[in-house]
């Protein structure tokens, strides 16, 4: 079981074009162990999370109708092993992209329920995301998440690790980002296990 093969899939939490966020997660695609996969889901077209977009189910068995630019993201998490967050830190906190993702995806029936997940983000300022992944870690708490404690990941004075087109070229920093996705990909197996 322990090469079982890991589906992760993972987000950015940046809408920019040129977001070291994304740039992060791109990395963190290449990065991935032998048997595992990581899928990148787009999230700038999902609307703000209202309840009033949801439509309610029309018989017993059926569960409620969510918008069709919302299904896709709640489906990709559904399926997959473990999640991967790449966010930026705003105000002492995730972003609001980051948390409508969330709460899209944590309505019922719960895609978030019992999945192993990371965080990591890119920041220009010295504590990298510190901040906004500890309230990421609160938001666990509710959805019933199962977020890795080891190793962490806060790329901070990400400019300079990062090159003219984006591509991650700090050495330290890959080998970070592969031990996360390493861990990730290992909890997610023995979530599997039981």
């Amino acid at each position: 079981m322990s090469d079982s093969p890991v589906r992760i899939v993972g987000f950015s939490g940046s809408l920019r074009k040129a977001s070291l966020n994304t740039a992060l997660l791109r990395a963190a695609a290449e990065l991935v162990p032998p048997d595992v996969t990581l899928d990148i889901i787009e999230i700038c077209g999902l609307p703000l999370y209202n309840a009033d977009l949801i439509l309610p189910p029309s018989g017993l068995d059926e569960k409620p109708r969510y918008p069709a630019s919302v299904e896709p993201a709640r489906q990709a998490i559904a399926a997959a092993d473990a999640l991967l967050i790449v966010s930026p830190e705003y105000n002492f906190s995730m972003p609001a992209v980051t948390k409508n993702v969330l709460d899209w995806a944590s309505r019922p029936p719960n895609a978030l329920d019992e999945k192993a997940v990371a965080f990591t983000g890119a920041s220009p300022g010295g504590m990298g995301t510190v901040r906004g992944q500890m309230a990421l870690r609160d938001v666990c708490v509710f959805t019933n998440m199962h977020a890795i404690n080891k190793p962490e990941l806060f790329v901070s004075q990400a400019p300079s690790k990062f090159d003219k087109d984006l591509k991650l070229t700090d050495e330290p920093t890959r080998e970070a980002l592969g031990k996360l996705l390493a861990s990730l990909a290992a909890f997610a197996r023995r979530l599997k296990q039981r």
